[in-house]
């Protein structure tokens, strides 16, 4: 793969976000009363998958850059 300059570059987020998409597309034709409950929740989940994988590159990126500082 060679060296990844974004988090939007890996093959993992990608992935994620494929899927994140396949999720919202299935959760629509879900009923009504569950638009607040399991569809919301389920929906909020698949998007934190992509904004962990995002999170971890920054602090990876970022103890790469800064090795001696805590964050």
């Amino acid at each position: 793969m060679g060296m990844v300059s974004s988090w939007r570059e890996l093959e993992v987020y990608q992935g994620c976000f494929s899927l994140q998409q396949d999720i919202f597309l299935a959760t629509k034709a879900w009923p009504r009363d569950e638009a607040y409950s399991l569809t919301d929740q389920i929906r909020r989940s698949s998007r934190s998958v992509g904004a962990c994988v995002a999170e971890a590159w920054a602090k990876r990126r970022l103890s790469r850059t800064l090795p001696f500082q805590a964050y």
